[in-house]
């Protein structure tokens, strides 16, 4: 890419994974609300845990994968409905495949402010790592950039869950974002060269709790 670009893709990553681009985001915490009226996350040490575990064998390393996988085939309409599909389907549970099929469909929704043929080829019912994954290779926006970007916006987000939970201060919310660049970087690196074969968690606490939580009578968050 020219400098010029570069600098547009920049802009463009910026404006899509914003906390204020509109899709409703700050609504949801993956389960990290329960987890905290368990007592699974009492600090920003159990948080960082928490999120370490999500993004090497929890949700977030499944998003990484879909969100490769979207990236590479953003011109195969048949390859985005499947891949989509897989994404739902791997939900664990009601609220998570909610939250998912929610921001997916109101980031394309968003997304048409700059249009591309991308946004016809995705299907309506769509996970958000796909959108996001094929939007930006429509726009040649490099996988590694993208991808970093949408992990880096994913933990931030939860970050301001756990702030707004009580779990921890906005100095060691900070902290903790500092704290997770190696480990974003890490699982970028990998997510971008690997397969669909590459599916799979074992954050069965995380599970558990996005379970328990569509039980919880007193809530913040959606999810």
């Amino acid at each position: 890419m020219s400098e010029n670009l570069d600098t547009k893709a920049l802009l463009r990553l910026m404006a899509w994974l914003s906390p204020a681009f509109p899709i409703g985001g700050f609504a949801y915490s993956g389960g990290l609300e329960r987890a905290v009226q368990d007592g699974l996350v009492k600090d920003a040490t159990g948080l960082k845990g928490w999120l370490s575990s999500l993004l090497r064998h929890g949700s977030l390393w499944n998003d990484a994968v879909l969100f490769s996988e979207a990236w590479r085939r953003f011109e195969n309409e048949a390859a985005l409905k499947e891949t989509a599909e897989l994404g739902l389907a791997l939900a664990g549970s009601a609220e998570r495949h909610t939250e998912t099929l929610s921001l997916g469909k109101a980031f394309v929704a968003a997304a048409a402010a700059w249009p591309h043929p991308v946004l016809d080829r995705l299907p309506p019912a769509v996970p958000l790592p796909v959108a996001v994954g094929a939007v930006a290779a429509a726009h040649g926006v490099a996988v590694a950039s993208a991808l970093a970007a949408y992990l880096h916006a994913a933990v931030s987000q939860s970050v301001s869950a756990g702030i707004r939970l009580g779990v921890l201060g906005q100095a060691d919310g900070v902290a903790v974002l500092a704290g997770m660049e190696a480990l974003i970087i890490e699982i970028t690196e990998r997510a971008s060269r690997i397969t669909l074969d590459e599916l799979g968690g074992a954050a069965v606490q995380a599970e558990i709790a996005s379970l328990r939580h569509e039980t919880q009578h007193s809530r913040l968050f959606r999810s």
